[in-house]
């Protein structure tokens, strides 16, 4: 499983340019599916059986990246808006990618001034791609990128950027081939576009398919760091199964339905109450006249970095309470 973890984290897709994790998942999954469709959108829609009530299993495919907006004419250094919620206190010095390779450098007004103490705003920053040729600049404006670091391990852990959301694809993907067909339910698995800029390809994807029930995929913040807020959520705890958040109350049932199928399979897990952030299954949960949503949430450190760390353990039972709850017939 690792090693489609590390395609996933080190594949370049920010938010609205998901097309080449989405390939990359097409290949992995397309044998295990028994339908297969891109919507309008660009969610890919995979569903698996065909009997039984109907759920939906989301997990987006969009990274936190940057659009470029203008090219400084003299000095050739771009300036560029957020694809989601950048963390500034973290981009000095920060890599990102463009889609045809090029690698650019976040570099900010004074460095060792003022911004070295405080917080800069964004029109502070800028990006360096000069390649120490002609000095021209072949970034348009209007072009995206991604933020780039590879994929590390140490012991248990995974250390990389973008597993917001690529872990969860990662989990989908192994749980659509642990399960082979054989679920007496109707799944539809939705690798979803542009969560982390408004949920907004989860909204479509949900639309019509009249689901029964929708499980989100997706990270959430743990209490174990230096001075955190108050959160029951650990690294290595097992899965975390949410109860609320900013966005989401879990309805009862289906709190309830996660709680019991992790109990009689013996996987270990942990309660989520986040009070910062949500996941698709909001947008999911107010879709038509309404979808009974919950989420399975991998614990994770240093969120909307490029070392997000997630820890094996946690992964597999995130892995193994998807595969009970999908392979049993869903009764609420």
């Amino acid at each position: 499983m690792k090693e489609i973890i590390r395609k996933l984290v080190e594949a370049w897709g920010p938010s609205g340019s998901e097309h080449q994790v989405r390939d990359l998942i097409r290949a992995e999954v397309e044998p295990y599916v028994d339908e297969i469709r891109v919507d309008g959108m660009g969610n890919l829609l995979c569903r698996v059986g065909s009997g039984g009530k109907t759920a939906i299993i989301a997990a987006h495919m969009d990274e936190i990246g940057v659009m470029t907006t203008f090219v400084e004419p003299k000095s050739g250094y771009l300036r560029f808006t957020n694809l989601g919620g950048l963390l500034h206190s973290t981009m000095v010095g920060g890599r990102i990618r463009f889609e045809d390779g090029t690698i650019g450098v976040i570099g900010v007004h004074e460095q060792f001034g003022a911004s070295r103490t405080s917080v800069p705003e964004l029109d502070d920053f800028f990006i360096d791609v000069s390649d120490g040729a002609d000095g021209n600049n072949h970034i348009a404006p209007g072009s995206p990128a991604g933020f780039w670091r590879t994929m590390e391990e140490r012991g248990t852990r995974i250390i990389a950027k973008s597993l917001d959301d690529r872990i969860g694809c990662a989990i989908a993907i192994e749980a659509i081939r642990r399960i082979n067909k054989n679920t007496p339910n109707t799944l539809y698995f939705a690798f979803t576009v542009q969560e982390e800029v408004g949920l907004r390809g989860a909204r479509t994807a949900a639309f019509g398919l009249n689901a029964d029930v929708a499980i989100a995929l997706d990270v959430t913040a743990t209490g174990d760091l230096v001075r955190n807020s108050k959160m029951t959520v650990r690294l290595g705890d097992g899965a975390a199964i949410k109860f609320h958040d900013t966005g989401h109350v879990v309805p009862n049932a289906v709190r309830s339905w996660m709680v019991n199928r992790a109990e009689a399979d013996g996987i270990p897990y942990q309660r989520e109450i986040l009070t910062l952030g949500s996941t698709d299954a909001a947008a999911i949960q107010v879709t038509g006249a309404g979808v009974p949503a919950g989420a399975i949430s991998i614990p994770c450190r240093f969120l909307h970095t490029t070392s997000e760390t997630v820890d094996m353990g946690d992964v597999e039972a995130c892995v193994k309470l998807l595969v009970g709850l999908t392979s049993n017939p869903i009764t609420l």
